[in-house]
């Protein structure tokens, strides 16, 4: 696997007044990515697993042009880093060829009783190393 991709559509509720994707649907959208991305590593619950949580820690996205309503979009995630407590991904938004948003996402591993950061299982973190290192023999 290089990037994962999942194709949406955009439907009459990820939009404003005016037919245009709501900002703040295009993180919506890069989290379902990211979602599908952990569950085609065996993840099928990405956000809780082993009394462990994946959240987001930090997120940074720059608007390029808009989506609207019935447009077919393509979300891209691809892995940038793992460590033990921490990924990262760049995220990517097209219609077509046409980049609509970029965004870059570092999640955090915690405990989810304490709520304090937690290394990953070391299960995880190989199957997420493995995937870097195919990304780096593909030349992505």
């Amino acid at each position: 696997m290089t990037e994962f991709c999942m194709p949406m559509r955009v439907y009459i509720e990820d939009t404003d007044a005016g037919g245009i994707v709501y900002y703040a649907n295009y993180l919506k959208f890069m989290e379902r990515a990211r979602t599908e991305l952990m569950r085609s590593l065996g993840y099928g619950k990405p956000a809780l697993f082993d009394g462990l949580q994946l959240v987001v820690h930090e997120v940074q996205v720059k608007y390029h042009s808009p989506a609207v309503l019935d447009d077919e979009i393509r979300v891209l995630a691809k892995l940038e880093s793992v460590r033990k407590v921490t990924l990262s991904m760049s995220q990517n938004i097209f219609r077509g060829d046409t980049l609509l948003c970029e965004g870059h996402v570092k999640l955090a591993c915690l405990n989810a009783a304490t709520k304090k950061p937690a290394a990953m299982p070391q299960v995880m973190y190989q199957k997420l190393n493995g995937l870097m290192a195919q990304y780096r023999s593909s030349g992505q």
